[in-house]
């Protein structure tokens, strides 16, 4: 008829190229949507495998009564874009290599050099060095050389935790919470294998085990005490080195894992603020063993230059003398620290953010540890203000990867005691200049801060 049209059938082969582009389509745009509203720029912090199923991954480590954390709540992620993501490899490939990274080690220890611990009784942890005498510990050029690294003074561990924490041969998770001032959190995002292949030890001293005790919260296993994945070590009362500053008991955990883990390999310090939502196996591999350095931690959101973050830990009362702050800077420009420059590259920064710390045991890590920890004797726990000091002057040197603060907020959440539920309130906030160069006059900091502040003729 006229005005009819006869449309040829579309032959079978056409049909179903048809049919399975429409299925293409409607599985991949859902996935499309997802990665460009929840990362616009397309460039995750992580990439990561799946790893094999297991009961670790899909079941609560431990189940907390109630009431046990109130106040404390989790800072949002502000950032979904780094400029340098990390791809995390296959699990089991990452498990397979770093123990038999640890199995080398072990076999045949005498092919990388190792440190000398001076030994003996002093009355102070640390030995209560001079600026001289620590100083002259920076060039380490004969391994027969005694290094000063505390232990001058007993650190209370029991002697059964002692004898575990020998026997801890690969990778060591470890934090440690004092006063009961902070809460323990399980690790999230475990693999199958890492509950059987990580050691995690958790230290606290008596105010913490009371109130552990009173939330019936600990469970005794083999002679040990455990909160969900962590041992928990209590150390022994009355006898931690630091009676009147629970901050330095911390620190001896946090800087000097390679001494309380004498045959560990690799270790990952999490502050008790912080709660892990990445493998550590996973952390080490991709982090540290893959990108070949010593150390890995977060570079600082804000500070750049070590006089910055000493300015804000004076303006914020991070520590209340104030008057020691400005006195260990002052000593540190005397004896040579600089404003961070691109000559100071491959270092990106002199401010790390150190609530994750994640170390290759060796030589360069282990002398970089025993150093920053007597300058945190020498002065306060504040590890940020003597980090690119004791970075800098160093010999031999360490190779760290200080890795985008993009990446930190991924890879773990971080508690505050004054947040709200919202994430409102206790956030990190910008620092500006409090000074000017008519205030600095006579100071051994003059030429740094000028340099600092773009001021010098130099």
């Amino acid at each position: 008829m006229v005005g009819w049209v006869r449309v040829r059938s579309p032959p079978v082969a056409e049909s179903k190229l048809l049919c399975l582009s429409l299925l293409y389509l409607l599985t991949t745009l859902p996935l499309a949507l997802y990665v460009s509203f929840s990362d616009p720029g397309g460039r995750r912090c992580l990439h990561l495998l799946p790893f094999p199923a297991s009961p670790a991954t899909k079941t609560a480590l431990f189940e907390y009564p109630p009431g046990y954390g109130e106040h404390k709540h989790a800072l949002p992620v502000q950032r979904a874009r780094c400029s340098s993501p990390v791809a995390f490899a296959d699990y089991k490939t990452v498990v397979e290599e770093i123990n038999g990274l640890c199995r080398n080690l072990s076999a045949s220890p005498s092919a990388s050099p190792v440190l000398r611990y001076l030994s003996g009784r002093k009355n102070t942890f640390a030995g209560n060095l001079s600026t001289e005498e620590r100083r002259s510990f920076f060039r380490h050029t004969d391994n027969q050389v005694e290094i000063p690294c505390g232990f001058f003074k007993e650190f209370p561990v029991p002697e059964a935790d002692r004898l575990a924490m020998e026997k801890c041969k690969g990778v060591v998770v470890a934090s440690a919470i004092l006063n009961d001032y902070d809460k323990i959190r399980q690790p999230r995002g475990l693999g199958a294998e890492t509950l059987a292949t990580a050691c995690f030890f958790m230290f606290i001293d008596d105010a913490t085990h009371r109130a552990l005790s009173r939330h019936g919260i600990l469970t005794a296993h083999g002679g040990a005490t455990f909160v969900g994945a962590w041992r928990v070590v209590t150390l022994r009362a009355g006898e931690l080195p630091y009676e009147n500053n629970p901050a330095m008991n911390g620190v001896v955990a946090k800087h000097l894992l390679h001494r309380l883990f004498p045959n560990a390999r690799f270790s990952v310090w999490v502050d008790a603020k912080m709660q892990l939502t990445a493998d550590p196996m996973l952390l080490v591999h991709a982090l540290l063993v893959d990108k070949g350095v010593d150390v890995a931690v977060s570079r600082h959101p804000f500070n750049l230059h070590a006089m910055e973050e000493a300015v804000a830990t004076a303006r914020w009362r991070k520590w209340g003398d104030v008057e020691a702050i400005r006195v260990q800077m002052e000593t540190y420009c005397a004896n040579g620290l600089q404003p961070w420059s691109p000559n100071k590259l491959p270092y990106p920064s002199d401010v790390p953010d150190t609530a994750i710390i994640i170390r290759r045991h060796g030589l360069a890590s282990d002398l970089f540890s025993c150093l920053l920890f007597n300058e945190l004797e020498a002065f306060n726990p504040r590890d940020q203000l003597a980090f690119a000091y004791v970075r800098d002057q160093m010999s031999p040197k360490v190779s760290i990867n200080m890795f985008e603060v993009e990446v930190f907020e991924h890879i773990a959440l971080e508690y505050r005691h004054n947040l709200k539920p919202d994430g409102g309130g206790g956030g990190k906030q910008k620092v500006t200049r409090m000074a000017s160069s008519r205030d600095i006059a006579g100071s051994s900091c003059e030429r740094y801060l000028l340099k600092m502040w773009g001021e010098s003729t130099e």
